[in-house]
């Protein structure tokens, strides 16, 4: 059969249509195996025991020579996309309140040592790498940064088993490290804007003519305040919209536009350079923490999916980006370079920090494995400089690729293995030990009506955060007829949830709450019965005692409102 004239497959190769064709076919392809690759290699990565992050810079590595020019001429902007999730996360997971019960220690692990390092990396970098001083602090800041993806997870970890939580250590050093980062990217972006002004750049206030080393004072000034005043105005306006105006039907519709203002928060400063986009972008998370808190946590979920997708697009192009050779003829020298300025600028700072704390030496040292970990910062900005040209970006991305590949493992092993031996076993709060990223709920039943009401109350808050259920049915007669058809319930109306069908005996309200600390649940969900006059003080309420008691949120669904709930009462104990 004869092809049609229009039609695509009919054209010659050499046709521009063609080729246009396979250029997107090409394009479309480097993404697919970008997102699957850095995805499956990343989790084989990690069930090895190691960061997922390597695994995805291998396969950047590994692609670098396949993938489409189009994605890698990309690759700065996505980068950008990539800092200004960084950022959001960074500014809605600042607690004012926690910050203030960490005490001066953890902001001065949040401002010390990372300053020193940077100050000790621009120092070895003028004598071993020969970069010039305002380079070698740029290369400092990038160094410096803390990474979220590898020490969150490692010091939850820890304070679920207990280490170190009598004296707050795992706190101190995930507000420290939050902190910190927050430092060091407004430091960077002040001197990316300085070193990309140009030796020939002045300023003029009235009748005195400033160069940039001049003005850099007043720039870092009035880029801060402006910065913050902006990030205000921005959670102000997003409030506005999200809460008061309900502009967004969802929370996926919400973090779109609460991603818009902020990607345009850190692309203003290149139009109107008057202040810090970075730093208006964290400002922005930490002023909707105060001015519409629910909102804040409905974003910081939408932005945590971001970073799921946004991570991988990360990794897998800074493997991509690398140049070998380069990384090659720093190897040495760099390696000599992360040692020095870890031990001697990152040592006193950590020195500095505890001073006068209850901290011992052992505690003390345990900041070494602690908060070495270096990823996601410097794979979201060691790219940048090379991006705008500034002189000496192609050693910056290699030292910052090189910092990742060197201490993300060492630091997530060295954690685990160092915490037995130099912290203190302490007795867990399970109120204060959360897993990231994961919801939980109780759902406490009997074998009355109101149990199906309460199923489908804990179904529906499931569904909205994707969480996970327990149902709990305390009995004495776990193998009873209305056991059977309590199952048959649970898994009729929370079959598309994960969920998991618990008995249990004892007292109730102690049973109750007991279980739920011990799997860290977010809520307990329960019914309550309208019990009246001398019923109320003879027989008393489950549901009351449990409040009374339950360092965790109670969700009480009430017996009025649910009359048409259908269940057999055969057995077994009611609240």
């Amino acid at each position: 059969m004869a092809l049609r004239p229009h039609s695509p497959e009919a054209l010659p190769p050499e046709l521009p249509f063609n080729t246009a064709r396979r250029e997107d076919l090409l394009m479309l392809g480097s993404w697919l195996w970008i997102l699957v690759m850095g995805f499956f290699v990343g989790q084989i990565v990690g069930r090895l025991g190691m960061p997922p992050l390597l695994g995805m810079i291998l396969v950047g590595i590994l692609l670098g020579e396949v993938l489409s020019p189009e994605v890698l001429a990309a690759a700065g902007d996505l980068r950008l996309v990539a800092v200004m999730i960084i950022l959001m996360k960074a500014g809605l997971g600042l607690d004012r309140e926690k910050l203030a019960q960490q005490g001066s220690v953890a902001l001065r692990l949040g401002f010390l040592p990372a300053a020193c390092e940077a100050v000790a990396v621009a120092l070895l970098s003028t004598g071993i790498l020969g970069l010039d001083w305002p380079t070698g602090l740029l290369l400092g800041c990038v160094i410096g940064a803390e990474s979220p993806a590898v020490i969150v997870p490692g010091m939850l970890r820890l304070k679920s088993l207990g280490w170190g939580v009598a004296k707050g250590i795992p706190d101190a050093i995930l507000t420290g490290s939050a902190l910190s980062d927050v430092l060091l990217l407004l430091g960077f972006s002040l001197l990316l804007s300085f070193l990309g002004q140009g030796s020939a750049a002045s300023v003029r206030l009235g009748s005195l003519e400033l160069s940039p080393l001049q003005w850099l004072p007043f720039q870092v000034v009035m880029e801060i305040l402006l910065g913050v005043a902006v990030g205000y105005l921005g959670a102000r306006v997003l409030v506005s919209l999200l809460t008061q105006q309900n502009w967004t039907r969802n929370s996926v519709q919400e973090a779109l536009l609460a991603a818009c203002m902020a990607l345009g928060l850190v692309l203003a400063p290149q139009v109107w350079p008057y202040f810090s986009g970075y730093l208006a972008v964290m400002a922005l998370g930490f002023f909707l923490i105060e001015l519409d808190a629910p909102l804040a946590r409905r974003l910081r979920g939408g932005f945590d999916a971001l970073w799921t997708v946004a991570e991988i697009v990360l990794f897998v192009l800074l493997g991509a980006s690398l140049d070998l050779g380069v990384l090659g003829s720093v190897f040495w020298p760099g390696l000599l370079l992360l040692t020095l300025s870890l031990l001697l600028g990152r040592g006193l700072g950590w020195w500095l920090s505890t001073l006068g704390s209850n901290w011992n030496g052992r505690e003390r040292l345990f900041l070494l494995p602690g908060n070495m970990a270096k990823a996601t910062v410097q794979a979201a900005i060691g790219g940048i400089p090379l991006a705008q040209g500034i002189p000496g970006g192609e050693i910056i991305l290699a030292l910052a690729a090189l910092s990742i590949l060197v201490t993300a493992p060492l630091g997530a092993w060295l954690t685990q293995v160092c915490a037995p031996r130099l912290l203190e076993k302490g007795e867990v709060d399970p109120t204060k030990v959360g897993s990231q990223g994961k919801v939980s709920f109780l759902a406490a039943v009997d074998t009355s009506p109101l149990a199906e009401a309460v199923l489908r109350k804990v179904a529906d808050l499931a569904r909205r955060v994707d969480g996970e259920v327990i149902v709990l049915h305390v009995t004495d007669k776990p193998q009873g007829k209305g056991v059977e058809l309590l199952r048959q319930l649970t898994q009729r109306l929370l079959a598309d949830i994960r969920h998991q069908f618990c008995l249990a005996s004892g007292p109730l309200a102690e049973t109750i709450v007991t279980l739920a600390q011990e799997r860290q649940v977010t809520d307990i969900v329960m019914g309550k019965r309208g019990h009246r006059g001398w019923e109320q003080v003879l027989v008393g309420s489950t549901s009351q005692a449990v409040l009374e008691t339950s360092p965790i949120p109670v969700i009480l669904v009430e017996e009025e409102d649910f009359k048409r709930s259908r269940i057999p009462i055969s057995e077994g104990r009611k609240s």
